[in-house]
């Protein structure tokens, strides 16, 4: 027999005793719930009324001891790693005190699933590679369903910044308008947060949490740094700086968050034809190899067809 294929076959055998593995082990889990269950005294009929409306939650339950049992065996050989994780996954938006968790385990269960989606395309396709270049495959495969969760954090983290940027200018502008109104800051942020829900959801949210953590008891300085450590942004940095400072020193903040919102807005059109002047020179390698080409073929293509139908046989009839 050819190597690549006894490699694949025993693959294909591992991958089964493996999934084989974490069936029976979650099935037992089931069932012994369940005896526990029967013991303390729970009702059966209730279970099996109740148990077609909780499939889905069942299923999310068994996904996630899955994906615990993985971030056991793939834990961050430091602490410093957890906490830069943590605080990854607080910018995107997933405050949860399991979200580490769920993220470590879904980069080794990626790579697994990657690696025997690999083993179950056959050697012919791939041309029967050699050992070395099959095992290069596997962990190509598997390196890229490992470090897939990584790219899809760093985008979601991406777009969520670039969201809160956006609204900050407007959401500054209607809390200038609550507090000028008579509002307190903690009633203006709670009532800002509440009226940008539908259109900024991002910062209604942050807003949101702010209100909370000051209704709490929290202190205003901790909990607008909080909300700095969660956006994680510039302007979020200065705003806070900004309020800080006005809490302390006992200006006017309608007039510091108007000063504020102006600055920000100028700075969000500055960054608007920074862009706009960029355009330019990024569209210059397109329009060099792929549009000029394309009017050039169609511009001059026909008359060059012409001008060889006409002139070749003028030459050889000489």
């Amino acid at each position: 027999m050819d190597i690549p294929l006894i490699v694949a076959l025993v693959t294909f055998l591992a991958v089964m005793l493996a999934s084989s593995a974490v069936f029976f082990y979650f099935n037992s889990r089931e069932a012994l719930q369940t005896w526990r269950r029967r013991v303390e005294g729970t009702s059966a009929t209730l279970e099996s009324e109740a148990a077609p409306a909780g499939m889905v939650d069942q299923f999310m339950a068994q996904l996630r001891g899955l994906l615990e049992w993985f971030a056991r065996m793939n834990q961050p050989s430091n602490v410093e790693e957890v906490h830069a994780t943590r605080r990854q996954l607080i910018n995107a938006g997933y405050r949860s005190a399991k979200a580490p968790v769920f993220f470590v385990g879904a980069k080794l269960l990626l790579a697994i699933l990657m690696a025997c989606l690999m083993a179950m395309i056959p050697a012919k396709l791939l041309g029967f590679p050699s050992v070395s270049k099959l095992t290069f495959y596997y962990v190509l495969v598997a390196a890229c369903g490992y470090y897939a969760p990584v790219l899809w954090l760093r985008r979601a983290i991406a777009a969520r910044k670039d969201a809160l940027q956006r609204a900050i200018p407007d959401a500054l502008d209607l809390m200038v308008v609550c507090v000028e109104a008579g509002l307190g800051l903690d009633q203006a942020i709670g009532r800002v947060g509440g009226e940008v829900k539908r259109t900024h959801p991002e910062l209604s949210d942050e807003l949101n949490i702010l209100a909370l953590e000051l209704r709490t008891g929290s202190s205003r300085q901790e909990a607008l740094r909080n909300l700095a450590y969660r956006t994680d942004l510039e302007e979020v940095r200065n705003l806070v700086a900004l309020l800080v400072q006005t809490d302390r020193f006992g200006t006017s903040i309608g007039q510091a968050l108007r000063v504020h919102a102006d600055s920000m807005r100028t700075t969000r059109r500055l960054k608007a034809e920074e862009l706009a002047a960029k355009l330019p020179v990024k569209l210059l390698l397109p329009l060099i190899f792929f549009i000029f080409p394309s009017m050039f073929i169609v511009l001059i293509g026909p008359a060059c067809i012409k001008m060889v139908r006409v002139l070749f046989p003028a030459l050889n009839g000489q």
